[in-house]
């Protein structure tokens, strides 16, 4: 049986959208996301023996009609289709279309449908079923089952059996229980490899890596609470489950030798250095392997410089950490669990250890006010990371901070259409007395100017140009262009929008 994994279009008019990064958008910095998910999917059912097609319809900015032509032409027994909050509707119109023209069992996937599975049901009574959370081996068990009952003809008793999974029986929607999550991590195929016999990896762009570049994961799931991240509370869970440290290295070597194109990877684990030993033993083998490509990962800010030192010896170039807030009270208020002070230290122990550092700043958490809003804006500019972002708080379903916005009337819509503009920007939907959503995206907008026109910064910025050319030219030319675009440009109460344009 055929499976076909698409990542559906969405706004392809307006640019590429990037509908597996955390906040989904068309991004003004130029940052598109490889389909990580539905590629570790395609991988498992591949390597079942099922043959698979992956299409994703933004990073050709494929219109319907092409993808319905495409899919035509494939005709799947099984079709998985990602998702996301902003683009929900424009997901389950594709559903239908496609189920009207080629009669297969159509599956939803994605952090908004293991959110609200019931809702996302009742959009429409064509999709067959949503598999919640993680769902490698929740599409692999329906895509056995349905195999084996002649593809159509699989029955709502079957599908009982299949954890993981909800589904419509007559007027009823049924929930079987969750899937366990993955244990063993190491027995997943290698994204790179899929990569690699699926996509064009110059397709993906992340403004502040190394062009063309790889997304991989080492682990899944956060031990961290942050209120506002959509996949440890809704996919992957808070336990920070990890591949071995040789099967990791062993996808480097892999990409490395079979990807010589590749000029860095990005670790996308939600927080790759919460385990000193395990980064001290990752350093240790990169070294003992002889590897040389360069990588970057996401990293709390409160590691220590003994841990530093390890990541710059085994050529990661920069870290992308979280700040936030520069005030303890908010920091505190979105339970991100990081002092201040620390932050402090760490900014500069990663700069006496040669790392760069791109900076994340939310704005708008619980106990946002005008005064802490200037107070993050002076931490970013006495942390002077390399790169910084400044970004309105966005809430997806299943997270404490949209309850806690939902519950205090603080949404401006309930429509899921509005998350996005209607170019496919993010839009800040959260507002409040004395702090509304137009104030967040001013004061972002203004940061980001007086962060970046600092003349300090402009002299830094030339200066690595000069020592790094090839390094710092390429990504700071696709910068630049977006920066000069959108940052430059005057207000416009009509089209303002809560994207940066910085990483995503």
């Amino acid at each position: 049986m055929k499976i076909l994994f698409l990542n559906p279009p969405f706004k392809s008019e307006h640019g590429r959208f990037s509908r597996e990064q955390r906040s989904p958008a068309i991004t003004k910095g130029g940052t598109f996301y490889y389909p990580m998910w539905l590629c570790y999917a395609a991988g498992v059912a591949e390597a079942d023996g099922f043959e698979v097609k992956i299409i994703d319809a933004p990073a050709k900015r494929l219109t319907r009609k092409e993808v319905l032509s495409e899919v035509k032409n494939y005709a799947p027994g099984l079709m998985v289709i990602d998702t996301s909050t902003p683009s929900i509707e424009n997901d389950v119109g594709i559903a239908e279309e496609l189920k009207a023209a080629i009669g297969a069992f159509v599956i939803l996937v994605g952090t908004h449908p293991s959110a609200l599975p019931a809702e996302t049901l009742g959009i429409s009574q064509t999709v067959d079923a949503i598999a919640r959370k993680e769902y490698e081996y929740t599409v692999l068990t329906l895509a056995r089952a349905l195999q084996d009952s002649g593809e159509g003809a699989i029955t709502p008793e079957l599908l009982r059996e299949i954890a993981g999974l909800s589904f419509r029986q007559g007027d009823k929607i049924i929930h079987n229980p969750d899937r366990a999550y993955i244990e063993n991590l190491d027995a997943l195929p290698f994204l790179a490899e899929i990569y690699h016999r699926h996509l064009d990896i110059r397709d993906y762009f992340y403004t502040m890596a190394q062009f063309p570049q790889v997304a991989i994961y080492s682990g899944r799931g956060c031990p961290f609470r942050c209120a506002y991240c959509v996949y440890p509370q809704v996919m992957h869970g808070h336990n920070y489950r990890q591949r071995s440290i040789p099967n990791l290295v062993a996808e480097f070597k892999y990409i490395e030798q079979q990807m010589p194109e590749v000029r860095e990877i990005f670790i996308e684990d939600d927080t790759f250095t919460v385990d000193k030993i395990r980064v001290l033993e990752f350093s240790r083998l990169y070294q003992d392997e002889n590897l040389s490509i360069s990588w970057i990962a996401n990293s709390r800010a409160d590691i220590d410089l003994e841990t530093l030192q390890a990541l710059k010896a085994c050529n990661c170039r920069i870290l992308c950490v979280g700040f936030e807030s520069g005030d303890q009270g908010v920091l505190d208020g979105m339970q991100k669990g990081l002092k201040v002070e620390k932050a402090r230290q760490f900014m500069k122990d990663a700069k006496k250890a040669g790392l760069l550092v791109h900076g994340c700043f939310i704005v708008g958490n619980k106990g946002e006010s005008r005064e802490t809003l200037e107070t993050t804006l002076q931490y970013a500019k006495e942390l002077c990371p390399d790169t910084a972002q400044f970004f309105p708080l966005m809430v997806y379903p299943g997270t404490k901070a949209y309850r806690w916005a939902q519950e205090n009337r603080f949404l401006l819509s309930n429509d899921f259409k509005d998350w996005n503009t209607p170019e496919g920007l993010h839009n800040c939907v959260v507002s409040r007395p004395g702090l509304s959503n137009e104030d967040l995206v001013d004061f972002c907008d203004r940061a980001r100017k007086e962060f970046y026109l600092r003349p300090s910064y402009i002299l830094y910025r030339l200066g690595r140009l000069c020592v790094h050319p090839l390094e710092d030219g390429p990504r700071m030319w696709i910068s630049l262009k977006q920066f000069l675009k959108f940052l430059l440009r005057g207000t416009d109460k009509k089209k303002r929008h809560a994207s940066g344009p910085a990483v995503n």
